[in-house]
Formats: C-alpha cells, structure tokens, sequence
C-alpha cells in the first residue's frame, strides 16, 4: 500500500504554489507510505544545460568543491544548488554520460536521482511530513510534478528504493502495486542499454517506458503497451518534459482518484488527497478506468487529453 499525487497544470499562474499543493497531498497520503517520500518537479529550463540532481549520504563532504571537480572533468562550468542531501548540478547538455561516469570516479558515494532539462527529483527515507520540510518542497514552483509516499513491500527502505524513478531524460514514474515478472525484463532492459540502479520492481516499470519512449513510442503509446508487457497490479502515473500521464491495469484493484478544472489535473490514491485543491468543488472527479491512458500534454494548444482504451 503506497499513496501517489499528481498535478499537471493548466494555468501557469499557479506554478508559484505547485511545490505547496503537492505537500499539502502529499502528507495527507502518510498513512498509505510513512516508510519514505519523493517528489518530482518540472521547473524552470535553462537553454542547453542539463540538470544532475544527486544524492549523498554524507553531503558535506561530497558536495564540497563537486561543481569545480566535476567542471575540471568535463572541461566546462558547472553550477551547483545544494538542498539538504540532494544537489542539483548543471552542466552541458551533449555531457551527461561524461558526467555520470566522472561522478563515479571523483564522488564514488553520490547517487544520481534524475537528470534532465526541467526535472528534478528530491527522495529520502522517513515521514512525508520530514521529507517535504528537509527539501522545502512547499517553496518549489514548476509546470507539474508527482510525488509518492512509500510502505515497502518489494525492496528495503532506502533512498535508493524511494520513488520516483528516473530511468530516461526529464521521465520519472510513481507505482502503487507490484510487478512480478520485473527480474526478467530487469535483464532484457540492461542488455538493451537501459541504465537500472536497484533490485526495485517499479524501477523497472520507468525503465521499460524508457525503452518504449527510445525506440520512437510516445509516453501514451508506451503506457498503452506496457498493458501488455507487464504482469502484476499496477497504477502507474508518469512525467515527462511536456506531459502527465495515468495508467491502471486491467483489474484495477488499486485505489485512483481524478480531477481536473480549467486550471489543473490532479491525481490522488484518495479523493482525500485533492480536497485542498482550489475549486476542487468544481471539478470534474472521477476513478480512471482499467486498461486505459490518461494522458495530457504542455506542448500543443490546447492542452490535449488522450484516452485510449
């Protein structure tokens, strides 16, 4: 039993307070996952950087003089933010698998969290309540963003094994459920090329849309097989760059809730994690169907809603 939030916003003039809402959901699903919590925002781009963002069990001495390492590595500028356990490098777009592999060499202990041009994840073991205030997550803006409070079942509870799962640029996914042929395709992902860091079933999921997404599938058209390709119960809810989606599979057992206004949709494992949502006594609410994709997109206008059954 785990408790998945999401907001992918319509009107921009809510990014300010993105970071606030998901809190605000995010804590209410504690009961559902007190074991760990992330969260994943879609913020702010900067023209021809990627953004790293890295973990480190012991901060002060791994993050002292990264950015300046890791800049003399790559010949380049690097920038750095640090937030609590988590750092957020910049670097050169066309540089992240240079970066990855000095990052192992210079900083053996740093874990990467997520990479991409907008995405950045911020996951720790404890209470949603004291992950959220460590990271200030309340203060965060950004286009959309989805986040998960975990009660282990299927690895332990680590950093590592927190959601969400970043396996592919600016893509991250939140799982509540279990995958049970996830040992098998763990092994044909990574002779596919496909990076996995941990023994984490939903860490495959991501990595199996990741794959999808490389060999020319859309996230829709790559939600849309995963319904065949995956065995187990599962409600998936995925970022990218530009889009949000949902997907349940065919027997649905686990709980989802929807909403959505002119000026967001929302995604809770209870209607109870919406509540606060301005003009949620408007919305449209409803429980996503089985075996169907819900997906919405930034990059055309208006934004477009795609359901396939």
């Amino acid at each position: 039993m785990c408790g998945i939030v999401g907001l992918f916003l319509k009107d921009q003039s809510l990014a300010p307070k993105l970071g606030d809402m998901l809190t605000d959901m995010l804590i209410t699903m504690t009961d559902r996952g007190p074991d760990s919590a992330g969260i994943a925002i879609y913020g702010t781009e900067t023209q021809g950087k990627t953004k790293l963002t890295v973990q480190s069990p012991k901060p002060d001495a791994d993050f002292a003089g990264l950015a300046e390492d890791l800049g003399q590595r790559l010949g380049a500028s690097v920038t750095q933010t640090i937030i609590d356990t988590h750092a957020v490098l910049d670097i050169p777009g066309d540089q992240f698998e240079a970066a990855r592999a000095a990052l192992a060499e210079i900083r053996p202990s740093v874990r990467l969290m997520s990479r991409g041009e907008t995405l950045e994840i911020y996951k720790e073991v404890g209470l949603p309540k004291d992950v959220a205030a460590r990271f200030n997550l309340s203060g965060m803006s950004g286009t959309h963003g989805i986040g998960h409070t975990r009660m282990a079942t299927e690895s332990a509870v680590t950093t590592m094994g927190a959601h969400p799962f970043n396996t592919g640029p600016d893509q991250c996914l939140v799982h509540n459920g279990s995958l049970s042929n996830h040992n098998s395709l763990r092994r044909k992902l990574r002779r596919e090329g496909v990076t996995i860091q941990t023994e984490n079933d939903t860490e495959v999921g991501a990595a199996y849309l990741t794959w999808k997404m490389m060999n020319g599938a859309t996230l829709g058209e790559a939600l849309q097989s995963s319904l065949d390709d995956l065995d187990g119960f599962f409600t998936f809810v995925v970022g990218t760059k530009d889009g949000f989606g949902v997907v349940r599979d065919p027997i649905a057992c686990k709980p989802a809730v929807m909403a959505e206004t002119d000026q967001y949709v929302a995604f809770g494992s209870e209607y109870r994690a919406l509540v606060n949502l301005p003009g949620i006594e408007e919305a449209r609410v409803w429980e996503p169907e089985p075996s169907t994709v819900y997906f919405w997109s930034h990059t055309d206008s208006p934004t477009t809603h795609e359901k396939a059954a």
